[in-house]
């Protein structure tokens, strides 16, 4: 591509009161090679705009706007058949540092220089477009509420589902429940999931297995392809996305604590078993069909407890709330109590809670009841927290213990959570980055496991704080109690938003697009393989499962699965990964283009390799509340900071830059990176520099990690001042000049 470059400056919002445009202007002439240099008191204005637009009818075809942070104005700047870069004048220079300051004004030169080695470097990224034809097919594994409403949802919005179902019928667990209790939460309802049932078979758009599992699904979305294992034969569909709504199965009640008297008599049941009597007719003793006069239910039986589910499984109040109201509309007369640790009935749950008072249900707090079983007499004692008096339960006819969900994947074969650490046999696709479960659900053909991986207690991983419905594995979105423990209504909203997010999918991945969180992302890594040592630090590293690799350990792409992060960008050693528009040769272009001056000038530099996505707009966060920090500070904005290649930070201080400082999001249990890994892969990266900096006869204090969200700008300007205070301690780079 011929290009011609053409820079645009800002004036308004305080730039052009701090700046010297007319020196910016000749660094973008003759160092960013601009054909083309204009300024405008509002470039985001409809003159503006216009102006750029009768240069782009003129031939300009690469534009550098100097304005506003990226992070802004994205829909205004947006220009077909240009290559855009953004220069962040306004948050990060104008509004942070002195106006007309000598350091102030070096800043913002700095930034066009940076620009304009990524302008010489960037191609115009070309969408991916696979060979094999696209599907727009959406693949709902499982048959419950939550995959029939996905189905439904699929059809309403023209695209055409294919629904399996490991059982003989559709319907789930609700197939077993005569009443539920849904949205509005007023009153116990009839269970309508054989009317759900009918329309999804029903429908033209739904094509149905039942007795059915997936054999193996293989490639991206988009082209999926899922083996479907039916009565022993097998057939083949081509697949966009997929929505797992594998369900849950109830915890094992013989697990639980002897307290909970479960097997010491036939009248302590579980709150599953119940509906199970409550659906074959009368509810009546369980020992000998007696009627029952005296019930108690049990909350919480082994959940919230690190020893069983760690976990609370949110819909057990209501549930028990539903069968006492159950066991009180069948004889008004009973004594129905509910011993509970706290009622959670959230929302409009609460009028529930209310309409099982009026009902005459007894409420006892108590954190543990213990139920006694002798002699076919069983018995509760409880301390009631809210008398402060023990109280006793003679002669009980029905114990009902809330025993909690366990997602469906976290179940193997032998319907016990096991995780896969047996040691990997050679070639053997197995997970190094990712904890997976063996559930047999997905059998994906994924180099890094068949399954997803887990989020924590068995539930496939999502992104909790910023996409809720995403798993590791691109195209595939779990919902309802597959993926947290939840009810019918919510089954049924979690079906609706996890379709959508399948529907978005098909529809980015079609045009050759990237999904969330860089949707509309065009550019995908290429690799080139004449290079590659068969190291696998890509396929291992890459958070989404998106590389595979053959018998002898050559990566192979699969670009729709790819949410171009660049993490497999900075694993690879040999730097042979690359996209149009971001490479490593690109920023170490960006980091050579930074003007250093000279040690006896006093002016160290500090160079920020920055997340895109937290660290970046905390930076953004201050300047809007114009937050004064160093002017040493040259930033880089990162896709993610596991694209970081280590040589970077060699460059960097063969460059004479005299600190380094990594900012990214946080890592752990709690994690909020975009990209799942990518802060603590940066961070592990990072341990190993000291080698590079012995090498160099350099301090290790130069190069600094630091963890952010956006919440933390207050903190960010003492951060950098404190780092730079350590900088002069230590002195500066010995490279400098060099």
């Amino acid at each position: 591509m011929d290009k011609k470059i053409a820079v645009y400056i800002c004036t308004g919002c305080g730039i052009g009161e701090a700046l010297d445009v007319d020196q910016l202007s000749s660094v973008a002439t003759s160092e960013c090679k601009a054909a083309i240099c204009k300024n405008h008191a509002c470039l985001c204005s409809p003159e503006g705009v216009r102006m750029i637009n009768d240069d782009i009818a003129e031939g300009a075809n690469s534009l550098i706007i100097g304005a506003c942070s990226q992070r802004v104005m994205y829909d205004v700047f947006n220009f077909e058949n240009t290559i855009l870069d953004r220069v962040n004048l306004r948050e990060q220079v104008a509004w942070t540092h002195p106006a007309k300051d000598e350091d102030t004004q070096m800043m913002a030169e700095d930034y066009f220089r940076m620009s304009g080695a990524r302008m010489a470097a960037m191609q115009p990224p070309e969408p991916f477009k696979p060979e094999q034809e696209m599907s727009r097919d959406i693949l709902v594994v499982g048959g419950g509420v939550t995959g029939m409403t996905a189905a439904l949802e699929a059809s309403k919005a023209g695209y055409n589902a294919v629904l399996v179902e490991q059982a003989d019928d559709l319907g789930g667990f609700q197939k077993n429940v005569a009443k539920n209790v849904v949205f509005p939460f007023k009153d116990v309802q009839e269970n309508d999931i054989d009317k759900l049932a009918a329309s999804v078979k029903a429908n033209e758009k739904i094509t149905v297995f039942t007795g059915s599992k997936i054999e193996k699904l293989s490639g991206g979305p988009c082209v999926f392809n899922a083996t479907i294992k039916t009565n022993g034969s097998s057939s083949d569909h081509k697949i966009g996305a997929v929505v797992l709504a594998a369900g849950w199965k109830p915890y094992d009640p013989e697990k639980l604590d002897q307290r909970f008297g479960y097997g010491a008599s036939p009248n302590v049941v579980t709150n599953v078993q119940f509906e199970e009597r409550a659906k074959a007719g009368k509810i009546t003793r369980p020992s000998d069909g007696g009627q029952v006069k005296t019930a108690a239910f049990i909350q919480c039986a082994g959940q919230r407890d690190p020893q069983h589910l760690p976990y609370c499984s949110s819909i057990c109040c209501f549930t028990a709330l539903k069968q006492a109201i159950q066991v009180k509309q069948q004889d008004p007369k009973a004594n129905v109590f509910v011993f509970y640790q706290e009622m959670r009935t959230p929302g409009q749950g609460e009028d529930f809670f209310r309409k099982a008072q009026s009902e005459g249900v007894i409420f006892v707090r108590a954190q543990a009841p213990e139920i006694q079983a002798a002699g076919g007499k069983v018995c509760v004692e409880a301390f009631d927290e809210l008398l402060g008096d023990n109280i006793l339960l003679d002669n009980v006819d029905l114990v009902v213990l809330a025993t909690g969900m366990v997602p469906a994947t976290a179940f193997g074969e032998d319907h016990k959570a096991k995780k896969t650490d047996e040691p990997p046999k050679p070639n053997e696709m197995v997970a190094s980055v990712d904890s997976i479960f063996v559930s047999d659900i997905l059998n994906l053909e994924y180099r890094q496991g068949p399954e997803l991986p887990e989020l924590k207690y068995g539930f496939p991983d999502s992104h909790f704080i910023c996409f809720p419905y995403e798993s590791r594995r691109t195209g595939i979105y779990p919902a309802g109690p597959v993926r947290r423990p939840m009810g019918v209504s919510n089954a049924i909203e979690d079906a609706t938003g996890a379709v959508m997010k399948a529907i978005q999918c098909v529809e980015l991945t079609s045009g050759g697009m990237a999904v969330h969180p860089r949707a509309g992302d065009t550019s995908y890594p290429e690799f080139f393989l004449q290079r590659c040592t068969q190291c696998k630090r890509c396929t291992e590293e890459c958070p989404f499962g998106a590389i595979n690799e053959d018998e002898k350990g050559n990566p192979l792409p699969q670009p729709t699965r790819c949410r171009r992060c660049g993490v497999c960008m900075g694993a690879c050693p040999e730097r042979i990964i690359s996209f149009k528009n971001y490479s490593v040769a690109m920023i170490g272009d960006m980091i050579k283009s930074i003007n250093v001056p000279d040690e006896y000038d006093e002016k160290p530099r500090i160079l920020i390799f920055c997340c895109e996505n937290d660290a970046y707009p905390t930076l953004d966060m201050a300047g809007l509340r114009r937050m004064n920090y160093n002017a040493w500070v040259r930033i880089i904005p990162l896709r993610c900071l596991g694209s970081l290649n280590l040589v970077w930070i060699a460059d960097s201080l063969s460059k004479g830059i005299d600190g380094i400082m990594l900012l990214g999001c946080r890592h752990g249990d709690n994690y909020q990176c975009h990209f799942i890994k990518g802060s603590e892969l940066a961070n592990i990266r990072l341990s190993k520099v000291k080698e590079t900096l012995d090498r160099l006869a350099l301090e290790s204090d130069r190069v600094r990690f630091e963890d952010v969200s956006i919440t933390d700008y207050e903190k960010v300007p003492a951060m950098l001042d404190e780092f730079a205070e350590r900088l002069v301690e230590i002195g500066a780079n010995p490279y400098k000049g060099f």
